[in-house]
């Protein structure tokens, strides 16, 4: 089973200005929760300091607590521990242009110093199946590099690596924004996949697809977490009126 996020009281800055306002959430175990607001209301600053990566900015901060299970993010862990827990995909796939398809999913493990090769294939293979990318990749794995596939299977390259090194959550920014609706299909199709070994947070500006792939929605503005529910509830008779006003279309 996967593990859950508590976060309590979590306040994150940029130099003197304040990102985040006093979050407070529990994100379930082996669900999809998907985040929504409007553009520079603090999703990806929220996601990103769930696995510290707001602190490579310079000048960023954060107050609060972060639990992923038992694990306390910030206080004695190194990041480099944490990422190995905490799996990201960005917006804009970003895969190793000079390396091979197999290298790029192989990366994470060979950077933690992983080398038994019978095991790094076995893993790269359960990688690109749990990614969906296995059965369009396999007879190229050495011959192409990752930066040849198209865009959808660039995502699901990125998605594969991220799952090699076996992560217990799985943090996706925007994860389907640049793709055409037939690699959107196939992404959202992994999430239902994935969820059942994972818990995935999902940053979208697509309510739809929200509605599609989590069970549950959580809206930020102005760097607040203005309400947080069951998917169905948010979309259909949310608590706060500025909710309901971003849900149907009155601003964002």
């Amino acid at each position: 089973m996967g593990v859950g996020i508590t976060v309590e009281h979590l306040n994150a800055f940029y130099g003197k200005t304040q990102a985040l306002f006093d979050i407070n959430i529990t994100v379930q175990a082996n669900h999809a929760t998907a985040l929504i607001g409007p553009s520079g209301c603090g999703k990806s600053t929220f996601i990103r300091c769930l696995n510290r990566m707001h602190e490579t900015i310079p000048e960023a901060r954060v107050e609060g607590k972060v639990r992923i299970g038992e694990f306390n993010v910030y206080n004695g862990t190194s990041a480099t521990q944490l990422r190995r827990r905490v799996g990201m995909v960005f917006q804009k796939a970003n895969p190793f242009p000079t390396m091979s398809i197999y290298d790029n999913v192989a990366a994470g493990l060979k950077l933690n110093g992983f080398r038994n090769r019978k095991q790094l294939d076995e893993i790269v293979q359960k990688s690109l199946h749990s990614s969906a990318l296995w059965d369009e990749v396999k007879d190229s794995l050495h011959k192409k590099s990752g930066a040849s596939l198209s865009g959808g299977q660039q995502q699901r390259l990125c998605i594969a690596r991220a799952l090699a090194v076996q992560p217990e959550v799985l943090l996706m920014d925007e994860p389907c924004s640049a793709l055409d609706p037939i690699s959107t299909g196939k992404i959202e199709e992994l999430i239902f996949q994935l969820k059942e070994q994972y818990t995935i947070v999902i940053v979208t500006h697509n309510m739809q697809q929200a509605a599609r792939v989590a069970e549950f929605t959580g809206f930020f503005l102005l760097g607040k977490m203005i309400e947080f529910d069951k998917t169905e509830k948010v979309f259909t008779n949310p608590s706060d009126k500025r909710t309901e006003d971003y849900v149907t279309g009155r601003f964002g």
